[in-house]
């Protein structure tokens, strides 16, 4: 699978959580299917999205488009639930 990111994506990782983020990405790479796996990644879906923790603050918005995971946001809990009620 290939992780693709919006411009939207990569302005909105701090600077200073970069590592973390790019970790978490993989992270779902790797147990997206695997339901044992997503527990511990927090993976779960916010239609039409998926979600996955990074961390204890940060929250990652991704879809599955065909053979990539593209990634949209990555915010706290407010910005992703504004993130969705602005997509619907």
């Amino acid at each position: 699978m290939k992780l693709l990111a919006t411009p939207r994506f990569l302005r909105s990782i701090p600077v200073d959580r970069r590592d973390d983020v790019f970790a978490a990405m993989k992270a779902v790479e790797v147990a997206y299917g695997q339901p044992h796996l997503h527990a511990g990644l927090g993976l779960r879906r916010i239609r039409p999205f998926m979600e996955c923790r990074c961390g204890l603050d940060l929250r990652l918005v991704f879809q599955r488009e065909g053979q990539a995971f593209m990634f949209h946001l990555c915010g706290t809990h407010d910005e992703v639930e504004s993130f969705l009620k602005n997509r619907r």
